[in-house]
């Protein structure tokens, strides 16, 4: 997987468009990657499911199309249908899993605390 330097500005343009939603699949594609931080986008479609699972690092999820279930906690989990422009703020270590509810696309930002 390519760096990107953390000193270097870049575009990174028609993401939506060079990945598509996959019929019963999840898709992701890296678009940064550095010491400071990583940039995920993924697509899912509906039914499909992310494990519970964790992340040493912070982690900010934006939903950028569609709506999925995502789940936090482990002891008292908690759930939300989360929609398009909605952002959830994960600490490091917080258990997650989501199920798309429709076909739906995430941009996920994971950064070194």
């Amino acid at each position: 997987m390519p760096t990107t330097p953390v000193s270097e500005s870049l575009f990174c343009l028609d993401l939506a468009q060079n990945l598509p939603v996959s019929q019963e699949a999840t898709t992701s594609r890296v678009v940064i990657n550095n010491d400071l931080l990583r940039t995920v986008i993924f697509t899912f479609d509906a039914g499909q499911l992310l494990t519970k699972h964790s992340s040493p690092r912070a982690v900010v999820v934006t939903v950028l199309e569609g709506e999925m279930d995502f789940s936090i906690g482990d002891e008292q989990e908690r759930t939300e249908r989360m929609r398009a422009g909605d952002v959830l703020y994960l600490a490091p270590h917080e258990p997650h899993a989501l199920t798309a509810a429709t076909a739906c696309r995430m941009q996920l930002v994971m950064v070194d605390v």
